[in-house]
């Protein structure tokens, strides 16, 4: 009723305050803080997560968070993003107030040597850092990404003022060994650290820090610090026995430091390497000692073979994620030596190992029935028979992707909609022996599945859409490049799959407006609509797609010689949440632009 406040009156604080915690986003919370003084201060004691940017003047504005959040244990800034500050703030050079509206700080004057001295910093500084500590003395997670001015000084207060915490990310800063060695020595909760392209580091810090609080260390990340090496690795292994995590991409990591973590860390149950002088011998040790390993991630490796693998399917009987990415000695043999030993395992992703071929894939297939997701990634000599294997004996896959498997067609995925029911995800690109009997087994089979790209397969046309459209609710699909597709398959499309809000029709030579004027009419949550080289669309299309398409945020529309000036603004008019339109320049008239702003990207073309 109006005049009486039915909630203040009788809700505690407590509740309150639970309601709060329940929002599912930013933008409610600080909807609900606007409703009264009691609900801003209440708010303001919810808020446990500050994600803000560093380039703009981020100091001022920590300084700022800490005095207002008190209770914030996470706090993520990331000099890629930029500074909003809609708060007061600063003097003008005259000395009157001022107060800053919510655009970018990047835009403002730059201040140095003020008359009270004041020096504005525009990139996250140690003495931002330090106010970071001091402020929220209740920190838990800290995550740095390259914030490039910050140095050992700024993580030395972090160290000695937050003492409980357990997650710091340094990506891309210029630390030293003497801050690493400093949250070794205060934060001995600390469970998560990345160390991704931290060049200043070496062994001295990580040794430290290893010493300090490896024993509640779970995970640590390590690529592309030129002068950490197997020396680290070796305290890693002697002095942080309950890691689980271990991501290491480094040239300068050798047997010597994967063997001192496999022999010391047994409870390691995630390893991602990319460190090519790491051979068999330091594989073999995971295989014998690391037996509750569930992941294991092998990128760019060139001096181990297949026994390697042999021993992680003889030891790792856990093992539930394999990933193999240009691993160029292995054969079936290694696959073969996994799909015996591990038959838990549900992920599977082959990239670029030549030498694998049908029959390791087709001992996954029989073996490894709780598979559920597989990627093959160009796999020149894995063929049919394979994925026949995978149809028959993985009946819980529910995402399948093929890339470049010039040997995989029909044939192979018939079997897989077939077997494979409950299929969700179907990426296929580049793969030139799929056609329309494939994609209509799968159309009359998957009931279940929600996304399907079909990118260049140029056998592809609309009779296999028409299947799709009439068995599946499909939710993201990309057709780019099919050549064969037209206003039939797309039309079915529109007609079956209300449910629809992804649509990549790139380069679909043969699509018309009428498709466009029946996704308007039967795709109403369509949010992203890419439209790019469709020769054929024109502003009456466009008219239509958009005007009933209300939810539509992005719409690509270069080399589309029949979108005009016209089209362009009607998409800008008609689209109240559009977010990104991409264009050519020379199609955007002032107008439009005036009133778009930063909603259009423009690719550039000389007329």
């Amino acid at each position: 009723m109006r005049g009486h406040d039915r909630i203040n009156s009788i809700l505690p604080d407590e509740l309150i305050l639970e309601i709060f915690r329940h929002l599912d986003s930013k933008s409610s919370r600080d909807a609900c803080s606007l409703v009264c003084k009691r609900w801003l201060d209440l708010e303001r004691l919810s808020r446990d997560t500050i994600r803000i940017g560093a380039s703009g003047s981020p100091d001022a504005l920590v300084k700022l968070l800490a005095r207002r959040f008190v209770n914030v244990t996470n706090v993520h800034i990331d000099e890629r993003l930029s500074v909003f500050l809609p708060v007061q703030y600063g003097r003008r050079r005259g000395g009157d107030q001022s107060t800053v509206s919510p655009f970018k700080l990047h835009y403002l004057p730059e201040k140095s040597g003020s008359e009270d001295g004041e020096v504005v910093s525009y990139y996250l500084s140690d003495a931002g850092l330090t106010a970071v500590g001091e402020g929220f003395t209740k920190l838990e997670k800290l995550s740095l990404i390259w914030c490039s001015n910050v140095t050992s000084v700024g993580l030395k207060s972090i160290a000695e003022k937050c003492r409980s915490l357990r997650s710091l990310d340094l990506q891309g800063c210029y630390v030293g060994d003497q801050g690493l060695a400093a949250i070794g020595e205060c934060c001995k909760q600390l469970e998560d650290l990345n160390l991704r392209f931290c060049e200043g580091l070496t062994d001295t810090g990580l040794v430290e820090l290893a010493m300090g609080c490896g024993k509640a260390l779970k995970s640590l990340g390590v690529a592309a610090c030129a002068k950490i090496t197997d020396v680290s690795l070796e305290a890693v292994g002697s002095h942080c026995r309950v890691l689980e995590t271990l991501s290491l991409d480094s040239e300068f990591i050798h047997n010597k430091g994967v063997l001192a973590v496999a022999k010391g860390c047994r409870l390691l149950k995630v390893l991602k390497l990319q460190c090519i002088n790491v051979t068999d011998e330091a594989l073999q040790a995971v295989g014998i000692f690391c037996l509750s390993l569930e992941l294991l991630a092998l990128y760019s490796f060139q001096r181990f073979t297949d026994k390697s693998l042999c021993a992680i399917g003889k030891g790792c009987k856990k093992l539930k994620n394999l990933t193999l990415s240009d691993c160029y000695f292995l054969s079936d043999k290694g696959l073969e030596a996994v799909a015996a030993g591990c038959s838990e395992l549900t992920h599977l992703e082959v990239n670029g190992c030549h030498n694998i071929g049908t029959s390791g894939l087709e001992s996954i297939g029989r073996s490894c029935t709780h598979l559920s997701e597989l990627a093959l990634l160009y796999c020149q000599k894995i063929g049919n028979c394979a994925l026949s294997e995978v149809g028959r004996g993985c009946k819980y896959l529910k995402a399948l992707h093929l890339v470049d498997c010039s040997s995989i067609g029909d044939d192979a995925i018939c079997s897989i909609a077939e077997g494979c029911r409950n299929l969700k995800k179907l990426h296929i690109r580049r793969c030139y022996e799929v056609g329309n009997k494939g994609i209509i087994a799968v159309g009359e089979n998957c009931k279940f599945l929600t996304d399907l790209s079909l990118r260049f397969c140029d056998r592809v046309g609309d009779e296999a859409l028409i299947a799709i459209g009439q068995g599946c609710s499909l939710h993201h699909l990309n057709v780019s490049g099919c050549h064969q597709i037209g206003d039939v398959g797309i039309i079915a499309i529109a007609r079956g799959c209300p449910q629809l809000s992804y649509l990549d029709l790139r380069v679909l030579l043969n699509l018309g407006d009428m498709a466009m004027v029946e996704l308007g009419e039967g795709c109403l949550l369509l949010k992203d609509i890419v439209l790019s080289h469709c020769r054929q669309i024109t502003d009456v299309g466009l008219s239509h797609l958009v005007k009933k398409c209300t939810l539509l945020e992005s719409c690509h529309m270069v080399y589309c010689p029949g979108i005009t000036s016209a089209g362009v603004a009607t998409v800008i008019s008609s689209c109240v949440n559009i977010k990104k339109v991409l264009v050519e320049k020379y199609k955007v008239s002032q107008r439009t632009k005036r009133r778009a702003g930063s909603i259009i990207s423009y690719l550039c073309v000389d007329l």
